[in-house]
Order: structure tokens, then C-alpha cells, then sequence
């Protein structure tokens, strides 16, 4: 099972004569220890070089050095993702800096706690256009909770301290923390724990009641209702909630892309993915409800379509810990703010006591439902090229593996027949760049997922466009001996781009070729770029060739392993409903497109 954060340790603040006199630098490394930090992901600069200088005697933390900044967020988002944990990812000033700026809004678009230490030119310096220098505070404050400077050596503990408890608490985040030279150069006397104030951040954990008791009759007077479970659920450890609550009411549950494994796919009350290349009875079961229970979810625009024509007959609960997105899209109801953990256990309380003996059973939404489910299971259409299918070779990824795997997605159409094949049993199973859509979030993930665990196969399920930004995070795994697995699903193009183009744009297929699969010069060659490495490289053309080379990579794990398996281009991603359309366009199709069966 995922590691459990631990609580910040809180020794007793140490007496004025036995007070050490550190360097800031050395106060950022001693810091990291106390809050429990085990593993970091970074790469040097001159201006954090005092705190790498310092990291040269912490026996007690792991560095990992990474080849790009970009990869070291996204280490440590995969880290946090799979663990819990909050992610660490140190740069220097300058570029090094805004090379963490793609990861850091990455995480604050699907609330991942990391925290981005960067080093900061000299505070004398600052606002001259030194040598590196990069307002990376004010660049990244718009996508932070919080982005903190500190010029100072005895402000060092306070601010680190600051930063692990805004990234880890409330609606979990990115935290900047920004320290000039000279503060990691100059000496403070370190006091542990450190004095902090944060004004005005207060996260609200406990719902009101009387918020609580109109949602738990709104659920006992629904015929139609909808359990509709955001990533929040998995962020806020509430999977284990989830399940009692919808088992008490007997309500179906649609999980997003964000929030997969929050609820089993194997349970009989799971209808599926919702969205834009979601499954037809979680789409249609949103769109025809009559109440909808947001949990953790914030109506995003992939799952509603055209806002104004979602759910048109739909009241709604929303719970979420961030005020800010309850109302945002859509108007609520009740609008509840708590810990989504807190609130599902008042919520499964005050709905026994609402109902009684008398729970429903919705049984005519049941039957519909479950007509769906028959009617239109997932599927795809087999290739008539010749080429593997992208959608065996995953669904064989993740039979062959097993829910205990990760399964880390770069972005695109692997992404989404990642999120539809592989049937996930637990939370943290699922990583990908959900808000954000961050082409080369998958190596780099998986790299870091691997770190905080250790015991459990993580595969990188990346496209070949996907793979060419940050492949260079192979050199870091094999010298790391970080045993990842990467399945390449190679089909020579930017897959989702040219699907779009194939359905919207007349088959215009205007700079989507990569070259890089079975037709092409194959540049590069990944099996040439990954035996480079020193990873174990194998293609995969045939079908008969795929489970042998999926048991070999699941029993290599004295290196990493990457599969360049060459799939076809004409692959498409259903079902899909057009960007800014009503999610009754599902229900369109069905009704009049001969080829629905086929494609759903």
C-alpha cells in the first residue's frame, strides 16, 4: 500500500545556549531532515551551489540528479501522486528556475504536493538583471498556493516549514520557496521548530450539519442520482469512504479522469469514466440524472462539454475543501466545504438516519443504466493496416500486471485508452497530467513514483511525442538503478492532434508525422535510444510478440526497460464528444449513427 505521510516531526525548540549556528544552507538541508523529507530531485546551479555544498553531509536524504529541471517537477509530482508524500525539486535561479515553471503548474492544476526550492541571485543584485536572474516568485505566483522569498539565513527554517504545511494541507498544491545567496551563505542561529504565522490560511475540514442533513435528503428524494468523484477524492484519502457512502445508498459512481481507482472498476455499482472519451453510461448517467454529487470534483469543461446544456435536470451537491470551486461552474444547491474524508462519513451518517429501514433502491434508474452498460461495453475497432492496436497491447499491460502496478500516462490518445483499459482497483495506481495535459509528464513521474515505491511495478505508458521531451530522464533511472517500465505506444504521429485533424479538419494532416515508426526512417530509433542508456530496448511488431514482451520487461528489474511497440496511426479514441457540444451528442450518435456500436 501506499506509504502514509508522516506527521512533521516537533522536537522541543532547543535552549539558547545549546542553539547551533548554521548556514542558511545548511539550514535548508537540516530543515528537509526534521520535516521528514527522505528523497529530492535536482540539478545544481551557482545559485543554490551553498545548499548543494551543505546536501554533501545529509546521510539522511536521497538526492537524485536529474537532467532537466522540468524532469525533477515532474520526479516529484510522480512522487507525491504515489506516495502521498509531499515531492521536493530543488533548481538554481534563472533558467534553472522557470525550467520547474511547466512541472509547478502542472501540479497546482491537479493539486499535487510538492514544494520547488530554487536558488536566487545575491539580494544586492536583485533587480539589476544579474547574471540568471529571474523574478520566479512573481512568475509563478498566478500557479503556487504560495510562492516565498527569503532573503535572510534565519528565515530559512520558517519559510520551509511554511511551505510543507501549505503544500500538504487544505486543497493540496505547489509552494516556491526562493532563497538568494547570500541567506545560504550567511549564518543563523537554527531553531527547531520555527515560529510561523500564516494569516488567512485556514482550512476549513469540518462541514456544517445543517449542510450535511440537506444533502443526505436531496440523495433520499432523488430518483436519478449521480455519485460523481473528482481527484479530490483520491487527494484527500477517501477512498475507503467513498466505498461506504455509495454502498449505503446504492447510488451509481462515475470516476474522472482524475480520480481513477478512487473506486473500484470491478465494483458493480462503477459505471465508468464520464468526459469527452468517457464510457456511455457514466456520460448519459450525468446528462439524464436528477441529482448530481460532486465529491472532489470541480465540473471541468472534459466531463461537462457545453456547461449551459450539462445535466439540464440535475440538482447538485458539491463538496469540495477549496470555496473556490464550489459555484465556479456550476451553480450548487448545497454547497458543502470540508475534508472530503470527513464529510462522506457525516454524509453516509445522516443518510441512514434520513431513510431508516427505507433505503432506495432506484431501480428503474438501474435498469436503464444497466442497458447501457450491455448495449455498449468498451471496445475498439481493430486495425485494418496490418499494425498492432493500441488498446490490446495496454489492456494487456495492465492484465499482466495487476492492480498493484502504477500506471504513469503522458498525454494524448495512450493517455485516455490508458485511463479506459487498465482496470484500477485502488487510488494512487493512476497518474497523468490531467488539467495541465504536459507532453513528457510520464518518464520523469514514473521515475519518481518508482522512488517512493520501491516495491511496485511503474510502467510509463508514453506516446512517441510524449517521449522525445524528456526521455533524457533514462539516464537518470539507470544510474539511480530506478527500474521503470516504459511502453512506448509508437504510431508516428502526434496521435490526438491528428485524430482532430482526421475528424474535423478533412484528414489535413498538417505537421503530425514524427517519423518514427514502421514506414519511416524511425527517427530517431528508440530501441538504438534506449540500448544508448543502457536500458533493456525491444520492438514489438506483431502481435503474437507482445505478451513475451511484456513478462520480459515485468522480469527485468536490474535496469529499466523501454518497448517501441509500433502501432497504427488510425487508432482513434472512442467514444468522443466534440469540444463544446452537449453530452447529448452521445445520445445523438446512438440513435443515429450506424457506426456507434462499433466505435463505443
Amino acid at each position: 500500500m501506499p506509504a502514509e505521510p508522516t506527521a512533521v516531526p516537533r522536537p522541543p525548540a532547543a535552549s539558547a545556549s545549546s542553539t547551533p549556528v548554521l548556514t542558511g544552507a545548511e539550514a535548508v538541508v537540516r530543515s528537509l531532515e526534521l520535516l521528514g523529507v527522505e528523497d529530492v530531485f535536482g540539478l545544481p546551479g551557482g545559485a543554490i551551489l551553498p545548499a548543494y555544498d551543505a546536501l554533501m553531509g545529509a546521510n539522511s536524504l536521497n538526492h537524485i540528479l536529474v537532467r532537466h529541471e522540468q524532469g525533477a517537477g515532474h520526479a516529484a509530482e510522480g512522487y507525491a501522486s504515489a506516495s502521498g508524500k509531499v515531492g521536493v525539486a530543488i533548481a538554481t535561479s534563472g533558467p534553472g528556475a522557470t525550467n520547474l515553471v511547466t512541472a509547478i503548474a502542472d501540479a497546482h492544476m491537479d493539486s499535487v504536493p510538492i514544494v520547488a526550492i530554487t536558488g536566487q541571485v545575491f539580494s544586492t543584485l536583485m533587480g539589476t538583471d544579474a547574471f540568471q536572474e529571474a523574478d520566479i516568485v512573481g512568475i509563478t505566483m498566478p500557479i503556487t498556493k504560495h510562492s516565498i522569498l527569503v532573503k535572510r539565513a534565519e528565515d530559512v527554517p520558517g519559510a520551509l516549514a511554511q511551505a510543507f504545511e501549505i503544500a500538504s494541507t487544505g486543497r493540496p498544491g505547489p509552494v516556491l520557496v526562493d532563497i538568494t545567496k547570500d541567506a545560504q551563505q550567511a549564518e543563523a542561529p537554527f531553531v527547531w521548530p520555527p515560529k510561523y504565522d500564516l494569516p488567512g490560511y485556514r482550512p476549513v475540514t469540518k462541514a456544517h450539519g445543517k449542510q450535511i442533513q440537506a444533502a443526505a435528503t436531496l440523495i433520499a428524494e432523488a430518483e436519478k442520482p449521480v455519485l460523481y468523484v473528482g481527484g479530490g477524492v483520491i487527494r484527500g484519502r477517501a477512498s475507503a469512504q467513498l466505498k461506504t457512502f455509495a454502498e449505503t445508498t446504492g447510488a451509481p459512481v462515475v470516476t474522472t479522469l482524475m480520480a481513477r481507482g478512487a473506486f473500484p472498476d470491478s465494483h458493480e455499482q462503477h459505471l465508468g469514466m464520464p468526459g469527452m472519451h468517457g464510457a456511455v453510461p457514466a456520460v448519459l448517467a450525468l446528462q439524464e440524472s436528477d441529482l448530481i454529487v460532486a465529491l472532489g470534483a470541480r465540473f471541468d469543461d472534459r466531463v461537462t462539454g457545453n456547461t449551459s446544456l450539462f445535466a439540464p435536470n440535475a440538482k447538485v451537491v458539491h463538496v469540495d475543501i477549496d470555496p473556490a470551486e464550489i459555484g465556479k461552474i456550476r451553480a450548487a444547491e448545497v454547497p458543502i466545504v470540508g475534508d472530503v474524508a470527513e464529510v462522506l462519513v457525516d454524509l453516509d451518517t445522516a443518510f441512514r438516519s434520513t431513510v431508516g429501514a427505507e433505503v432506495p433502491e432506484y431501480a428503474e434508474w438501474w435498469q436503464y443504466l444497466n442497458g447501457l452498460r450491455d448495449q455498449f461495453p468498451l471496445g475498439y475497432t481493430a486495425p485494418t493496416d496490418g499494425l498492432l492496436a493500441p488498446q490490446q497491447i495496454i489492456s494487456r499491460i495492465g492484465e499482466l500486471t495487476g492492480p498493484e502496478g502504477v500506471y504513469v500516462a503522458g498525454v494524448g490518445q495512450h493517455q485516455m485508452w490508458t485511463a479506459q483499459f487498465i482496470k484500477y482497483e485502488r487510488p494512487n495506481s493512476w497518474l497523468n497530467s490531467g488539467g495541465a495535459g504536459t507532453m513528457g509528464y510520464s518518464v520523469p513521474a514514473a521515475m519518481g513514483a518508482k522512488v517512493s515505491q520501491p516495491d511496485r511495478v511503474v510502467w510509463a505508458i508514453d506516446g512517441d511525442g510524449c517521449f522525445q521531451m524528456t526521455n533524457q530522464e533514462l539516464a537518470t533511472c539507470v544510474l539511480n538503478n530506478i527500474p521503470i517500465k516504459v511502453a512506448i505506444i509508437n504510431n508516428s504521429s502526434l496521435g490526438m492532434v491528428r485524430q482532430w485533424q482526421t475528424l474535423f479538419y478533412d484528414g489535413r494532416y498538417s505537421h503530425t508525422d514524427l517519423n518514427t515508426g514502421h514506414d519511416s526512417k524511425r527517427i530517431p530509433d528508440f530501441v538504438k535510444l534506449a540500448d544508448a542508456y543502457g536500458a533493456l530496448a525491444i520492438r514489438v511488431e506483431k502481435e503474437d510478440e507482445i505478451d513475451d514482451a511484456i513478462k520480459l520487461a515485468l522480469e527485468t528489474n536490474d535496469r529499466p526497460v523501454v518497448i517501441d511497440f509500433v502501432v497504427s496511426s488510425d487508432a482513434m479514441v472512442w467514444p468522443m464528444v466534440p469540444q463544446g457540444v452537449s453530452n447529448s451528442y452521445i445520445q445523438y450518435a446512438r440513435d443515429n449513427s450506424p457506426a456507434f456500436d462499433e466505435e463505443a
